[in-house]
């Protein structure tokens, strides 16, 4: 059973909104992982990947905020002990861990090779690909998780 207050349905809202924009992010750093690992020229490297900081691939971190203030203000349905938001809290410490350990890592190695002369190789990118893929599956089976809600 659902919570019955304009406070929870904004609370599910905006965790909608949080996991759509990480879904994106991680679509568009794929895209350009791919883009690199085909072969792009170097002005589309240095455009694709800007030696600075991904805040926006940082968004994700938001999802477990909203996520346990929807837990916190839900209903007897909705508790920390569900196997469902456990999962879902697995998932995010996985991803979060692979994000911040792995994948951004690969993105600024990849920009330092695109801000050279001749470019990063191919292979940067499907390591980088790779590792995206890894962040995907992770969210897909927190949103699998929720979506059943077993």
């Amino acid at each position: 059973m659902i919570a019955a207050t304009v406070g929870y349905d904004l609370l599910f809202l905006a965790h909608i909104v949080v996991v759509l924009a990480s879904v994106v992010v991680l679509v568009v750093l794929r895209t350009s992982a791919n883009a690199l690992a085909r072969g792009t020229d170097v002005v589309d490297q240095r455009r694709r990947f800007p030696d600075r900081r991904d805040w926006a691939a940082r968004v994700v971190h938001l999802v477990p905020v909203t996520g346990l203030a929807l837990v916190a203000t839900g209903g007897a349905a909705e508790r920390l002990t569900r196997p469902w938001v456990l999962v879902g809290l697995a998932c995010y410490l996985a991803l979060a861990g692979h994000l911040e350990a792995r994948t951004l890592p690969q993105e600024r190695e990849v920009a330092r090779a695109a801000a050279g002369p001749d470019g990063a190789p191919p292979a940067l990118g499907r390591a980088l690909g790779r590792s995206v893929d890894v962040l995907v599956s992770l969210l897909a089976v927190a949103l699998v998780a929720m979506i059943v809600q077993f």
